[in-house]
């Protein structure tokens, strides 16, 4: 009896003195904080304007309150680095748009896809252009540790000749740059970053594919504690189903699917030569009317391309192509005048802005409110209640922005209270004024924009006489 209950007082002691490790998902919890790594860079992380930004940056932020802990996310500037601080223990995931391959599972396990992307090779517009790995007559620069080397690897069992050289020191973006300034000869970058570096640098150009539809996913460590691991296909699954992952999406990479190298040029071009003219007022109305002078400049170069002159076959005119009911409206008395158009223009925005209701959050918010500038905020309405019919979110523009162009179309716009209207239009509206916005961004923040002009004062029009506005635009 002694034995038993001496055995007993031991097993008992045992129990609380010697507590089990805690799993990965323990850890997390006890700490309260959420390790995450990801590169540094437009399409993960980045510091805006207001605060951390960036794709990988707001999903993770999401599956970080979904365990109700803090988000720590550390950006790195190389895979080397990420992936050895992955090794080591000190990041839990890494979220930074990798994409799957099965030569990585031995080390590292994938959670579900999440984004499909390809990988390019790329080159200097205006040089030779290779259409496979035949003609490439040159080393081809690539990240160290990437896809991209795996992807070369794999090339080279059909094309003996392919040599490469890696770098450890460059980002995706300087690999990029590089191409342009004419250090290097060739690179492979991923489609979405090379998408978001092409807003401002056309030049770069698409040689071909070497690789379609790879698969994208979050990356942990090959072990067998599946705590937190267990939770990603369920964290997923409900951000596809709630329409999260898709209004990311299209947050970040919705409005730069199409790229056009002439325009995409001209409006680089435009940057220096004609918007140094009208900066100040730009600068000047977007802060009185609380708007940032960068999109006002965008909407303006997407409605007349910086021409103050500019006229459209339904009679709107000027460098913010107002209607004269709108110019009237907003006190402008002649349309030809640059600074009174810009003016204009702003004050209309705004009105537009607090005409959004108040259950609208931003970005949304601005985005109907520009597709409202084109289309009217009575077929945006619409466009809205089309969504909401059709089970989606009519506060959201990725869900509104899939239904304006229905408004083309009779069965649905019979229904409607204003009718008919170009709402494909409307949707080519915004992702255009979009992606001049995120060019003037990145060209400010990089100390590219030229300064305000001394010309702007003798730009304004060689008309200022409110009463030969009329007989003006006749004659043009």
């Amino acid at each position: 009896m002694f034995k038993y209950v001496f055995m007993c007082f031991v097993a008992i002691c045992l129990v609380g003195c010697d507590k089990a490790p805690l799993n990965q998902l323990q850890h997390v919890k006890q700490n309260k904080v959420l390790r995450v790594g990801t590169l540094a860079g437009p399409g993960n992380y980045y510091q805006g304007t207001t605060g951390e930004q960036g794709f990988e940056y707001e999903l993770a932020s999401e599956f970080a309150n979904e365990l109700g802990v803090e988000l720590h996310i550390v950006p790195y500037f190389n895979l080397d680095e990420l992936f050895a601080r992955l090794d080591a223990g000190d990041l839990d995931i890494v979220a930074s748009a990798v994409s799957f391959h099965p030569s990585r599972t031995a080390k590292y396990r994938f959670g579900p896809t999440y984004r499909m992307i390809s990988q390019k090779l790329v080159y200097k517009q205006g040089r030779e252009w290779p259409r496979d790995f035949d003609d490439i007559k040159a080393p081809i620069t690539v990240l160290a540790h990437s896809n991209h080397v795996i992807a070369l690897e794999e090339a080279k069992t059909s094309h003996p000749h392919l040599s490469w050289e890696v770098v450890s020191d460059k980002g995706e973006e300087e690999l990029l740059q590089a191409i342009i300034d004419g250090e290097i000869d060739y690179t492979i970058t991923d489609s979405h970053s090379l998408a978001l570096f092409r807003r401002y640098h056309p030049t770069v150009s698409i040689a071909f594919s070497v690789t379609k539809d790879e698969h994208v996913a979050w990356m942990m460590r090959n072990e067998k504690d599946d705590s937190l691991y267990a939770l990603l296909p369920a964290f997923f699954a409900r951000v596809q189903q709630n329409n999260f992952l898709a209004t990311l999406e299209e947050k970040y990479f919705g409005h730069i699917e199409e790229f056009n190298y002439v325009n995409t040029l001209a409006f680089v071009e435009a940057v220096h030569s004609t918007l140094p003219t009208y900066l100040k007022w730009f600068k000047s109305y977007s802060k009185q009317h609380n708007i940032d002078w960068r999109l006002l400049a965008a909407v303006s170069y997407q409605e007349s391309m910086w021409d103050p002159r500019a006229k459209s076959p339904t009679g709107v005119r000027g460098i913010m192509m107002l209607t004269q009911p709108t110019a009237k409206r907003v006190g402008v008395t002649n349309r030809l005048n640059a600074q009174q158009n810009i003016e204009g223009g702003a004050k209309y925005l705004r009105i537009l802005f607090d005409r959004m209701p108040e259950e609208i959050q931003q970005p949304d918010s601005t985005w109907l409110a520009l597709a409202s500038y084109n289309v009217g905020w009575g077929h945006v309405r619409d466009a809205r209640s089309i969504t909401a019919d059709q089970g989606g979110d009519p506060n959201n523009w990725a869900d509104v922005k899939k239904r304006l162009p229905l408004l083309t179309k009779k069965r649905y716009y019979r229904n409607t209270r204003y009718g008919y209207a170009r709402g494909d239009v409307a949707v080519t509206y915004v992702d255009n004024i979009r992606r001049y916005y995120d060019a003037l961004v990145w060209l400010e923040d990089n100390g590219a924009l030229l300064p305000d002009s001394s010309k702007a004062s003798s730009q304004t029009t060689p008309v200022d006489n409110p009463d030969k506005v009329r007989e003006v635009e006749k004659q043009q």
